[in-house]
């Protein structure tokens, strides 16, 4: 009874304060165009940057993936799960990214979780960005080590929050963060973490596959290279899962202990197949992000002279912060009614007060697509 109360009152206080979080059934989608209930949309709130997902010959590579391996690992990799697919990525990864190993996960969400969780304990101390993504918030937080947050891309901060007590520290940043769309300073926290004699983690999961040579992210354009790198499929590679960048040791230590890989369906060898294709595509995929590139200046120029309160953001991720939840929703809602698709992102998944529209630019964007939005944005402020 008591359960049933506070169920019902959370339900409750989160249609209140319009925090309700709806999930829509998509009857299929491309990179420019989401179709919902016989109707489509131009999709701004997709994160296949590169438009790789609907790539012809990933998907056939995928499929040749399926016919040769069947639809499931059906085991962990420390029994049946683990195929030469998945050793030829983490091999092809860590060359690629310049490390000396790689492991695979089925999430950013799931590699965030295990490296923190299994490295560090109650003698150690994570000091995370406080804009960082919800997997690794969470993954510090439940873990034995002292978690403090230090205020987003403030190095001053985070030396002031250092304790020299711990045995180990592990800072945290982003190299693209997910709702700011801004980049961290990742030359500065690199040197800062040498100094402190700290061990340093990038979650690179919004740069990978679109900034640097090749695409080779974040920390590759700063020319750094992080203790631990972590990379996921689901944004630029078009396809899922993600991959531990690190030493030979700490991947060791993470096959060994990591919960989540020993007790976890190993991702289908058919999906690390089709990635290695899609790595291919990445490598040789300069004119896609110039299309990329050139998608994001436009709409920046275009909406430079408006009201509207933008953030500092040259990445894919261009948020409009609205403020009020009701506000936002009444936005998304408007741009909705013009078959525009872009969902409102309310707290707790941005800090109270920033509500947005998240917007997200693709390089298959058509210059007409970006002129749409841009003239129904300046409409609504009429309206």
């Amino acid at each position: 009874m008591i359960l049933k109360k506070y169920i019902k009152s959370s339900i409750k206080n989160i249609y209140i304060n319009n925090k309700i979080k709806n999930r829509v059934a998509i009857d299929n989608s491309n990179p420019r165009f989401i179709n919902i209930n016989n109707t489509s949309y131009l999709n701004f709130s997709s994160n296949d940057y590169l438009g790789l997902s609907h790539d012809k010959n990933i998907i056939n590579s995928f499929i040749k993936g399926i016919k040769y391996y069947g639809l499931s690992s059906c085991s962990s990799t420390h029994i049946t799960g683990y195929s030469r697919s998945h050793k030829l990525l983490e091999n092809e990864l860590s060359k690629w990214l310049g490390y000396e190993s790689a492991v695979l996960f089925s999430s950013g969400f799931s590699a965030n979780q295990s490296v923190i969780t299994t490295l560090f304990n109650k003698n150690d101390q994570i000091l995370v960005d406080k804009l960082s993504h919800a997997s690794i918030i969470e993954a510090a937080y439940k873990s034995k080590a002292k978690f403090n947050r230090f205020l987003h891309n403030n190095l001053y901060n985070l030396r002031k929050i250092y304790n020299k007590k711990y045995n180990k520290t592990l800072i945290v940043t982003e190299g693209i963060f997910s709702m700011d769309g801004d980049s961290a300073p990742l030359t500065d926290i690199y040197k800062l973490s040498k100094e402190l004699g700290s061990l340093l983690l990038v979650d690179d999961a919004h740069g990978i596959g679109i900034i640097g040579d090749k695409g080779r992210g974040s920390c590759y354009k700063a020319n750094i290279l992080p203790d631990i790198l972590i990379i996921t499929f689901g944004k630029a590679f078009g396809i899922g899962g993600a991959a531990v960048l690190s030493s030979i040791n700490i991947r060791e230590f993470l096959l060994q202990f990591s919960k989540k890989i020993i007790y976890s369906t190993a991702m289908p060898s058919a999906q690390a197949y089709a990635i290695l294709q899609s790595l291919k595509f990445i490598k040789k995929g300069d004119h896609l992000r110039q299309k990329l590139n050139k998608n994001i200046k436009y709409f920046k120029l275009g909406i430079k002279n408006s009201s509207f309160k933008l953030l500092k953001s040259n990445s894919a991720i261009q948020p409009i912060i609205i403020g009020k939840n009701h506000n936002t929703l009444h936005l998304s809602n408007y741009l909705k009614s013009n078959k525009l698709w872009i969902k409102a992102i309310r707290p707790p998944t941005v800090p109270p007060g920033t509500s947005r529209l998240r917007i997200t630019i693709n390089s298959m964007h058509k210059r007409k697509d970006l002129d749409y939005l841009l003239d129904k944005l300046f409409e609504y402020r009429y309206v």
